[in-house]
């Protein structure tokens, strides 16, 4: 990925809080996490680089890891249907 393609990550919220805030080990952190993502104006540039990458671990945009994966089933889905 070039820079400009990743420019919107200076932009997001979560620049302003530690790493391991949305990598949490449990419920809890995952709803933090959420309500700093909640706001952020680069949210979903930031779910969609999660899932064109197939990022397994953390908060990205919102999501967790499991919302991740039901999204892209739930994307594999509908482009199956749409054949």
């Amino acid at each position: 990925m070039d820079e400009v393609e990743l420019q919107w990550m200076r932009d997001g919220d979560c620049r302003n809080y530690p790493p391991g805030a949305f990598f949490p080990s449990d419920g809890v952190g995952v709803d933090a996490a959420r309500r700093i993502c909640a706001s952020c104006k680069v949210q979903e540039h930031c779910l969609e680089y999660a899932l064109v990458n197939r990022i397994d671990h953390g908060v990205w945009g919102g999501c967790s890891e499991r919302e991740r994966r039901r999204i892209l089933k739930r994307r594999r889905q509908e482009a199956a249907a749409r054949v």
